[in-house]
C-alpha cells in the first residue's frame, strides 16, 4: 500500500510539474514529463486509476501543441475510453466536456469545422446539462465555439458566444481572471475581422493589461496578446507601434518555441504585411516566404492560413510588377478557401476580388 501512495504521489509531482511547463509553452519538457507520469500510473494501477484518462488529456496536450495533431486526436480519444472504465469520480463529467472541447478545437485547428461545430456543440449540451450554465467549463466550451465562429465569418454569431462566455468568467473568477482576457482578446480579433478596429484596440488592449499584471511581461499568452493588439494597430496604420510589438511578441515565441512554430509563422506573415506596406519589398518577401514554409509543414498545404500568405505573396508580387506570378497564387489561394471555407466567407471574396482586379492587367 504505501509503495502505491507513493507511486501515486510521484505520478501526480510528474503531472503538476507537466501542466507548469505546458503554461510556459515547453512541450517537449512538458512531454517527458507527463509520458513518465502515466507510465508510473499504468505499471502501478493498470488501466482503471481516475488519474489515467486525466494525465491522458494533458499528454494529448503536449503533442497538440508541438503541431503533431495525428498523436493528439489519438490520445484524446484514448482519454475518453479510459474515462468510462472510471465512472463515479466527481470530476468525470468535467473531464469529458474538457475533452469533447479539445477535440473540437483540434479539429479547428485542422480546418474541420462542421466536425469541429459537432464536437462543441455535444460538449456544450453536456456542461450545460451535467455542470450548469454557470461552470467555468461551460464559459470554456462557449469560447471554443467563438472561435469556429470566427473561423468560418459567422462574427455575430461569435461575439454572442464571447459575451456568454465573458458574462460567466465575471460572476465565478471576477472581471480582471486571465481566463477573462482570453475573451477580450477575442473579442479584439472579431472587431479585427469586421474591419473595426478602434473597438477592437480597446478589447485588444484590456487583454494585455490584465495578463501582464497576472503572469508579468514575457509569458507566453503576453505574447499572443501583444501580436493581436500589434494586429488590430496596423488595421489603424498605427505601424510603429505596431511594428514594435510584433517584434516583442517574435522574441519571446523565439525564445519559448524555436524558429519554426505556428505562432511565429502567423506573425512574419503579418509583420511582412508591414514591411509592403512601408515598400520595404524584399524583407517582406524574405517573411512571407518563411512564414508559408512553417505554415506548409505545420498545417499541410492545403490549410486556409496557407491561403492567407499566399493571398498576401499575391499582393507583394502584383505591387513588385509580377502579375503572373501574382496571379498563380491567387487562384492557388483561393482554391484552398473555397474548399475548406466555401466561396462566400469573406477571405474567399477577398481573394477573389483581388484576382479579379488583376485580369485586366495580365497578358493572355
Amino acid at each position: 500500500m504505501k509503495m502505491s501512495a507513493s507511486a501515486l504521489e510521484r505520478a501526480r509531482k510528474l503531472h503538476e510539474r507537466t501542466v507548469d511547463y505546458c503554461s510556459q509553452g515547453n512541450y517537449h519538457k512538458a512531454q517527458s514529463f507527463c509520458s513518465s507520469s502515466l507510465a508510473i500510473l499504468k505499471r502501478t494501477f493498470g488501466h482503471r486509476h481516475p488519474d489515467i484518462p486525466i494525465v491522458t488529456n494533458t499528454l494529448a496536450g503536449c503533442y497538440e501543441g508541438k503541431g503533431d495533431y495525428a498523436a493528439a486526436e489519438k490520445l484524446y480519444r484514448q482519454s475518453i475510453k479510459n474515462l468510462k472504465r472510471v465512472e463515479g469520480n466527481p470530476d468525470t463529467d468535467v473531464l469529458r466536456v474538457e475533452l469533447l472541447r479539445n477535440l473540437g478545437s483540434l479539429k479547428v485547428s485542422q480546418s474541420q469545422y462542421p466536425l469541429a461545430e459537432r464536437y462543441l456543440r455535444k460538449a456544450l449540451a453536456l456542461a450545460e446539462k451535467s455542470l450548469g450554465r454557470d461552470h467555468v467549463e461551460t464559459s470554456a466550451v462557449l469560447n471554443a465555439l467563438g472561435v469556429l465562429c470566427k473561423y468560418t465569418g459567422q462574427f455575430n454569431e461569435a461575439e454572442q458566444f464571447y459575451r456568454r462566455a465573458l458574462s460567466i468568467i465575471r460572476r465565478t473568477l471576477g472581471p480582471n481572471h486571465p481566463d477573462a482576457a482570453t475573451i477580450y482578446h477575442n473579442l479584439g480579433g472579431v472587431e479585427h475581422s469586421r474591419g473595426r478596429y478602434a473597438r477592437g484596440e480597446r478589447f485588444a488592449r484590456r487583454s494585455v493589461r490584465i495578463r501582464e499584471k497576472a503572469l508579468g511581461p514575457t509569458h507566453l499568452q503576453v505574447a499572443a496578446d501583444i501580436a493581436a493588439l500589434a494586429a488590430i494597430l496596423d488595421g489603424q496604420g498605427k505601424f510603429k507601434e505596431s511594428e514594435r510589438l510584433y517584434h516583442r511578441a517574435l522574441a519571446i515565441f523565439r525564445r519559448i518555441y524555436g524558429p519554426a512554430h505556428y505562432e511565429i509563422a502567423v506573425n512574419l506573415n503579418n509583420l511582412a504585411a508591414i514591411n509592403q506596406t512601408r515598400h520595404r519589398y524584399k524583407l517582406a518577401e524574405q517573411q512571407y516566404r518563411r512564414a508559408l514554409a512553417i505554415k506548409r509543414r505545420l498545417l499541410g498545404v492545403n490549410h486556409p492560413d496557407v491561403a492567407v500568405t499566399l493571398n498576401n505573396l499575391a499582393l507583394l508580387c502584383q505591387a513588385t510588377g509580377r502579375l503572373k506570378t501574382a496571379g498563380t497564387l491567387y487562384r492557388q489561394a483561393f482554391a484552398i478557401f473555397k474548399k475548406a471555407l466555401g466561396s462566400r466567407h469573406p477571405n474567399s471574396v477577398a481573394c477573389r476580388e483581388n484576382y479579379t482586379r488583376l485580369l485586366p492587367h495580365v497578358s493572355p
